[in-house]
């Protein structure tokens, strides 16, 4: 894969109890529960059942207790313990750092054609955003307008191309740099698009304020049709002229080669909401400072919140189970991706995923169930499976799962005075017991 690279350093696994996060959660959590209805209910919705398992796996991610894979050395008999993660998202910073360079890997093997992209961004004005915190299937239609809006203006751009289709992968955002409430699309989408017979034509230029405009029109239809919006409002929001208060950006742009930059926007566009980088939170004072980096035309900045308020943020963003938050659409979705492989190779076509698996020599099975390490190779640019005594390559061991294996284990180096997955400096985590 284009993406490894050669490790900067040992991978040391991480403590999430020492993180601002964590703190917040283990400190507060049960008290924004026990306040909810009468202190958020009003701007956030009711209180969702699900929200408890996803805080409850939070809790345990990266923690022994719950669960570990032991990591060893054949060459010298070095080991150390990996801490099971809870896979969740749009809570977890560290799982959502991982899904994210995962994302970014599909786009960029799988998905993306070599050709020119542009990163589109779009945004809503205050008044209708609420909308769409209190009425979430309706975040995938909003993608779909995104959608529709660069698809429209490309095919009248293509002048004389009958059946054109360019493509996108979209994700959809609640909030914004500040955990303020902004639900916004933030898509990748082809310089041009394609005619039926799958070749490429080029649309270098696609006018921002056309698509801003085309972009409130399909919003305020939606939101119409879903019965959600008076005429006076629609009226109301119609009637401002210069400032619509929707944004339609497209100035992010990348080059076929530069693949080092699509998979840079592509973690961007599907970044957890939460930067422990930007956080801090003080259990004495109750208090939570959030900063912002400058941006173009957007100075850097920081917040200070009540630490329950921004518990109560977070929360609300959370994503429900099985609900999409990324939509690949024309060029790019699953069907036509699928197709065009099958044409490339028609024996796909009569296999399944099973009949794939088996097929696998050991050694292409051993190279799967290697995904954790090729994760952690793209997100902290370090080796978790490079020896720091020897430099030899190391394997994963056994998962242990059973709390009383994992109790004896703990314990016993607990009594060694050994911390699991820290070793001193130039050293691996642990050593052999």
């Amino acid at each position: 894969m284009s993406a490894d690279c050669a490790p900067a350093s040992v991978y040391r696994p991480r403590n999430p109890r020492s993180t601002p996060l964590y703190r917040l959660v283990e400190t507060h959590y049960d008290e924004v529960k026990g306040q909810w209805e009468e202190r958020y209910e009003g701007r956030y919705g009711y209180w969702r059942g699900f929200v408890d398992g996803v805080v409850q796996r939070y809790l345990d991610c990266g923690v022994f207790r719950s669960g570990f894979a032991r990591v060893w050395c054949e060459s010298c008999q070095a080991e150390y313990l990996v801490a099971c993660s809870c896979r969740g998202r749009g809570f977890c910073p560290s799982c959502g750092a991982k899904r994210a360079a995962e994302f970014s890997t599909l786009l960029c093997d799988e998905v993306l054609e070599p050709v020119c992209h542009r990163m589109w961004t779009f945004t809503l004005p205050k008044m209708l955003r609420p909308y769409f915190l209190h009425h979430r299937r309706l975040l995938g239609k909003l993608c779909r307008a995104a959608y529709e809006t660069v698809q429209e203006l490309m095919a009248s751009a293509a002048i004389g191309v009958e059946g054109f289709r360019t493509g996108m992968v979209a994700a959809v955002h609640l909030c914004g740099d500040l955990m303020t409430l902004n639900p916004h699309v933030h898509a990748l989408a082809p310089r041009g698009g394609w005619d039926p017979d799958g070749s490429w034509v080029p649309v270098p230029f696609v006018d921002e304020r056309c698509a801003e405009l085309l972009f409130r029109k399909k919003v305020l239809e939606l939101l119409k049709d879903e019965g959600l919006l008076s005429e006076e409002r629609e009226q109301l929001l119609l009637s401002w002229r210069h400032r619509t208060g929707f944004s339609a950006d497209a100035s992010v742009k990348v080059e076929p080669e530069d693949e080092a930059a699509v998979q840079r926007l592509a973690r961007y566009i599907l970044r957890p909401p939460v930067s422990l980088e930007r956080m801090a939170f003080n259990e004495g004072s109750d208090d939570v400072v959030y900063t912002r980096k400058p941006t173009k035309g957007q100075p850097g900045g920081s917040e200070h919140m009540d630490a329950l308020d921004f518990l109560a943020r977070v929360i609300a963003y959370i994503p429900e189970p099985r609900r999409h938050t990324v939509f690949y659409f024309a060029w790019y979705s699953n069907v036509s991706r699928g197709r065009r492989r099958k044409g490339r190779d028609p024996e796909l076509a009569t296999h399944t995923e099973n009949d794939e698996i088996d097929r696998l020599s050991p050694a292409e099975r051993q190279a799967r169930r290697r995904a954790w390490a090729r994760l952690i190779k793209l997100v902290y640019e370090v080796d978790p499976l490079r020896c720091a005594r020897c430099g030899s390559t190391m394997r994963v061991l056994a998962v242990i799962t059973q709390p009383d294996v994992i109790d004896k284990i703990l314990d016993h180096l607990a009594f060694k005075g050994i911390e699991p997955g820290r070793g001193p400096p130039g050293e691996v985590a642990a050593v052999p017991f």
